[in-house]
């Protein structure tokens, strides 16, 4: 009965916050986004998020927590709409029979949110060293001689890096 008890008062606890904080949530990420259906959708995942972590009962200070998993789910919203943008433009230069269709246009931004969301959990100098490799085209020599590490640490970085970015696309 305890684990039936803790339950039932982690959903009170969820249902207590969400009714007192829900429209709050959703005027705060409706000024930051400048668009309500946004908006709605990232408070509601927002609310997901807060139920999968399960502590709900537990929070003192659910704005502050409701304010921190909402900032990071606007930057990632964000971050998918400059993705999502640099790949249209760089399909807007493709001569024409290049042009991938709308279903591998939707494929390919998927993938490169996933793995942009991937570097994104990776140590900061594992990504640092993967973006100066796969989008500067630096030879590791160079990526070593520029951070002040060896090339077995730049080996050993992008070894995580491909590791982290292949898991996430084999989902």
């Amino acid at each position: 009965m305890a684990g039936t008890e803790a339950a039932s008062s982690g959903r009170h606890a969820i249902a207590s916050i969400y009714r007192s904080h829900h429209g709050w949530l959703l005027n705060l990420l409706s000024r930051k986004l400048g668009n309500m259906e946004c908006a709605a959708d990232l408070a509601h995942d927002t609310f997901a998020r807060l139920i999968h972590a399960g502590d709900a009962a537990s929070l003192r200070e659910p704005r502050a927590y409701l304010t921190t998993v909402s900032t990071n789910l606007t930057a990632d919203y964000f971050r998918r709409q400059a993705l999502e943008r640099a790949y249209l433009e760089a399909l807007a230069c493709l001569p024409e029979p290049s042009v991938p269709s709308p279903e591998d246009r939707a494929l390919i931004l998927e993938s490169l949110t996933a793995i942009s969301c991937a570097l994104d959990r990776l140590p900061a100098r594992v990504r640092d060293i993967f973006l100066l490799s796969q989008v500067d085209g630096l030879p590791y020599r160079d990526i070593a001689d520029e951070m002040g590490i060896t090339v077995n640490m730049v080996q050993k970085a992008m070894a995580k890096a491909y590791v982290q970015c292949c898991r996430v696309l084999q989902r």
